[in-house]
């Protein structure tokens, strides 16, 4: 049951560095320095060693906020029914995944500091978050890292969804690498995440005009901003948008973010006329036909359709192996370099066919026809722009055997030639 709202939720006082903090399995744990805060609550450095001090390359946080604010609560409520590590480990084995974005919960608690009652949660520490990135990189990401992002939040929102909760405020500041391997993105922060299928009964559609525009407002669901309760397709809506901002650098409405009914409607505007919104608003010599392909099998769901996950995953992953780009479960914001067994293992365990591609031009191959077949009706799927100068670092490794069996033909055929060549000269 939530707790009261005795008063709004606001930013708690600091917590004294140093304290011991006992959680619910009797496990203690020493306050470090805080290093963030976010909108309701502090979070700090935490060891379970309790006579030193915190050092600064600790592995675990804390997230303190008072009592009686709600998003903690929310927030641990999700890791109790639905991210135990038992059930994301046995999730993981089912898909074959080697990662799974969600951040490990430790423990959580209560504790009274100077006349004042604080919850609290033990998480693993994380890494950088991507808005911080984004920012430093000039607001833009190119769009193999975009895709591949959405690749890994795909993994992660499948599970949520299927234990009965959707997270509903996905953005770049609460995606996370990982601090021990900066290759890997979580998502974070589930202080909005919404049980939207209780016990197996999805929520009704049904609109309020009083909770409308709840959110971030540059990415939050057409949903959300009619007031209806979130759900799957409005988790997807949402990281389309972030993709789309991600490889464009902005979205159309993001000089309206004080009028929600604006952005409401330029929202609603930009699904209805896709796939041509998209490109109309992508900058020149940028491709975004897989961010309109995502959005138009998003906006096609109904409110409690279950989303086709590998269908979403086929479009993404399409788009990367236009470059050449093999996609193995993890992040590299510079280059991506994989071999082709990896490549291989991953089509096989998804049962996706590579697309074909030669050294000099990407090529699909009735790929819109493909498409068609498995649900997603988008007509505007084009050639991919042609990939020179092609690198080790950029396409999946050639194996040996394949290599030699190039160079045997190369070395056949530039002997008939220079047969053919002789016996021309001998005539003449």
């Amino acid at each position: 049951m939530l707790p009261k709202q005795h008063r709004k939720n606001n930013l708690p006082d600091p917590l004294q560095e140093g304290i011991i903090l006992k959680d619910t399995q009797k496990r203690e744990w020493r306050l470090g320095p805080m290093i963030a805060h976010g909108g309701f609550g502090l979070i700090y450095l935490a060891s379970p060693c309790l006579d030193v001090p915190v050092e600064d390359n600790a592995v675990h946080v804390i997230k303190v906020e008072y009592l009686e604010n709600g998003p903690l609560f929310s927030e641990l409520k999700f890791y109790q029914r639905a991210a135990k590590q038992e059930h994301i480990k046995k999730w993981m084995k089912l898909k074959e995944l080697t990662f799974l974005g969600i951040p490990v919960f430790l423990g959580s608690g209560q504790v009274k500091h100077i006349g004042k009652s604080y919850r609290f949660m033990v998480m693993e520490r994380l890494g950088e978050d991507l808005q911080a990135i984004f920012e430093r990189e000039g607001r833009k990401f190119n769009k193999e890292t975009v895709l591949q992002i959405g690749m890994q939040m795909l993994d992660v929102l499948e599970y949520i969804h299927e234990n009965e909760y959707v997270h509903g405020d996905i953005k770049a500041a609460n995606l996370l690498l990982g601090y021990k391997n900066p290759h890997e993105v979580y998502l974070a922060d589930y202080g909005l995440a919404y049980r939207y299928c209780p016990s197996g009964n999805h929520k009704e559609y049904q609109e309020n005009p009083k909770k409308g525009h709840n959110g971030t407002m540059e990415f939050t669901s057409v949903d959300a901003h009619k007031g209806v309760a979130p759900s799957r397709r409005g988790d997807l809506e949402i990281l389309g948008y972030c993709m789309l901002q991600w490889v464009c650098g902005s979205l159309p409405w993001e000089r309206n973010l004080k009028h929600p009914n604006v952005v409401q409607a330029a929202k609603t505007k930009l699904l209805d006329e896709l796939p041509d919104s998209v490109t109309r608003w992508a900058p020149a010599g940028t491709y975004c036909g897989e961010i309109a392909m995502f959005l138009k099998n998003v906006f096609n769901l109904a409110y409690n359709e279950k989303p086709q996950y590998e269908i979403l995953r086929k479009i993404l992953l399409n788009g990367l192996e236009q470059k050449g780009i093999c996609y193995n479960e993890t992040l590299d914001l510079t280059t991506v370099q994989t071999s082709l067994n990896e490549c291989t293992a991953y089509h096989r365990k998804h049962n996706i066919k590579p697309l074909p591609w030669t050294d000099s031009c990407s090529s699909f191959q009735n790929i819109e026809e493909e498409y068609r077949e498995n649900g997603v009706t988008y007509s505007a799927v084009r050639q991919p722009e042609c990939v020179h100068a092609l690198t080790r670092s950029s396409i999946c490794s050639t194996s040996q055997t394949g290599l030699h069996e190039e160079l045997f033909q190369y070395t056949v055929a530039i002997v008939v030639l220079l047969f053919l060549i002789l016996l021309s000269l001998y005539f003449l």
